[in-house]
C-alpha cells in the first residue's frame, strides 16, 4: 500500500520562538551538556523551527546536519508499534488475542510456574511482565544469567535465540497488573515479522517507513559518514562512547551495555525496542501523520487507541502525571508532571540521546535527536526545550 506522506509547509513562527530555541540549544553546547543536536518543530502542519547545531563528530570537526543519521534506541518504539497496529487495521493481527497464536514457543511463565497469557496490547503498553536487563541491580540478575540482550548490545545472537532466553526467565507480574519498561517492544517485533510474514526490517519498511516516505530509518545504516558519533555526558566535556561500554541512567541499575557499531552490522537481530536509525525529519513524518488522524496509515479509532492510557492509572516511575499508551507515555495530569503540556500530550525518548512529544490539543510535534546520553534523553536539555517552546507559544500575540 502506497499513499503520499504528509507534506508539511513552511510556517511563520511565533516571534520568539527561534531566540528561544536557538538559546537553549546554544546552552547546552557552551555548557558542555551536548555535543550536537537537530530540533525540529511544527504545529498545526506547519514546519516553525529546523535547526542543526554542534557537531556530530565532535573530533573531526563534522558539522550536525538536519540530516544526519542518529541511531534511535527506544525512538524505534513507536516506529514498529504503528507497523503492529497497521496489521491490526489489516485485520492480521488481534491487539487481545494470545500471542502463542503467532509465537507458539515464547511462553514465559509467572515465578510460581504458572502458565500466563500475553497479548499484543500488553506488549504495546508494556503490561506484559517483562523487563530489560539493564534495569537489574547487578551482572547476576536473572536476564543478565540467562544471557539476554537489550537489543543494543553486539550480543552475535538471533531474534530467535533472544526470544528463547527471554522466555527462560519468570515474568515480573501477571500480564495485565503491573507496568513496566521492558523487551516488550522487541517481543512484539517478532510478533510483527511473524505476522507478515518478512523479515522485521522489511515488514516496518513495508507498513509504516516505505508508505511514509521516512527512506533514511532503518535498522541498518548503510552510510557511516552520515550516522552522527554518540557521546556520554561526561566533565568536563562528553566522551566518545566507546565499543561495549556500559552507561547506567540513574543509580542502582547495572546499565545499557552499548554497541554503537551494531547499527552498521546486517547480522545484528533486529531489535525493535531499540535497533534502528534514522533522521529527525522522518521520525516527524510519523508523529505528524499520526497527530493528524493517521492519513490512510492507521484509522483514527486506533490512533485513539494508542493515545489512551492502558495502565489502569499507575504512574510511571519518576514520572508522575505520565500513564503510557501504546507505544508511548501519555500525560494524564499536567499538574502533577508540573508540565505545560496539554493533557493527553504523547513524549517519549531514546537512551543515545533523543526526546520527542506531541500535543494533540495544540497541533504541536516536536523532535530533538542530539549524539549525547543521557543529557538528551532525560536532562536539562529535554525540559529546557520543552518550556522554551511552549513560552515562544504563550508570548504569541
Amino acid at each position: 500500500m502506497t499513499h503520499p506522506p504528509i507534506a508539511l509547509r513552511q510556517g511563520v513562527p511565533p516571534a520568539t520562538l527561534r531566540e528561544r530555541v536557538h538559546s537553549v540549544v546554544q546552552r547546552a553546547l557552551d555548557e558542555q551538556r551536548l555535543v550536537g543536536a537537530v530540533v525540529l518543530v511544527a504545529q498545526d502542519g506547519a514546519l516553525l523551527h529546523r535547526q542543526a547545531a554542534g557537531f556530530a563528530d565532535r573530533e573531526s570537526a563534522r558539522p550536525m546536519a538536519v540530516e544526519t543519521v542518529f541511531r534511535l534506541a527506544s525512538v524505534s518504539k513507536p516506529i514498529v508499534s504503528a507497523a503492529a497496529l497497521a496489521l491490526v487495521a489489516q485485520g492480521r493481527l488481534d491487539l487481545d488475542a494470545d500471542i502463542t497464536r503467532w509465537l507458539p514457543r515464547f511462553q514465559p511463565r509467572l515465578a510460581d510456574g504458572r502458565p500466563a497469557r500475553i497479548t499484543a496490547r500488553q506488549l504495546l503498553s508494556h503490561t506484559a511482565g517483562l523487563g530489560y536487563r539493564f534495569f537489574e541491580a547487578d551482572a547476576d540478575g536473572p536476564y543478565a544469567q540467562a544471557g539476554v540482550s537489550d537489543g543494543m548490545d553486539a550480543s552475535g545472537i538471533t531474534l530467535d535465540e533472544n526470544l528463547r532466553r527471554l522466555a527462560g526467565v519468570p515474568l515480573l507480574y501477571e500480564p495485565g497488573t503491573g507496568w513496566g519498561y521492558s523487551l516488550a517492544t522487541d517481543v512484539l517485533g517478532a510478533l510483527v515479522a511473524r505476522v507478515h510474514g518478512t523479515t522485521l526490517d522489511e515488514a516496518v519498511r513495508h507498513l509504516v517507513t516505505g508508505p511514509l516516505g521516512m527512506a533514511d530509518t532503518g535498522f541498518i545504516a548503510r552510510d557511516p559518514r552520515r550516522v552522527a558519533t554518540a557521546y556520554v555526558s561526561d566533565a568536563p566535556q562528553p566522551h566518545r562512547l566507546a565499543e561495549g561500554e556500559t552507561v547506567s541512567p540513574f543509580e542502582g541499575a547495572v546499565g545499557i551495555a552499548y554497541s554503537p557499531a551494531r547499527i552498521f552490522d546486517p547480522q545484528a537481530f533486529p531489535s525493535g525496542g531499540a535497533g534502528m536509525a534514522g533522521t529527525a525529519e522522518d521520525l516527524l513524518r510519523l508523529l505528524e501523520t499520526l497527530r493528524q488522524g493517521g492519513g490512510a496509515l492507521l484509522p483514527g479509532a486506533l490512533i485513539a487507541e494508542m493515545a489512551r492510557d492502558q495502565t489502569g492509572g499507575r504512574d510511571l516511575p519518576n514520572a508522575p502525571g505520565f500513564g503510557f499508551g501504546l507505544g508511548f507515555s501519555v500525560l494524564r495530569d499536567p499538574a502533577s508532571a508540573a508540565s505545560p503540556e496539554s493533557e493527553g500530550t504523547w513524549r517519549w525518548g531514546g537512551a543515545y540521546g533523543h526526546s520527542w512529544f506531541v500535543d494533540r490539543a495544540r497541533g504541536l510535534s516536536v523532535v530533538a535527536f542530539t549524539n549525547t546520553l543521557y543529557e538528551g534523553m532525560s536532562g536539562r536539555f529535554v525540559t529546557d526545550l520543552r518550556d522554551a517552546v511552549y513560552g515562544a507559544l504563550e508570548a504569541r500575540p
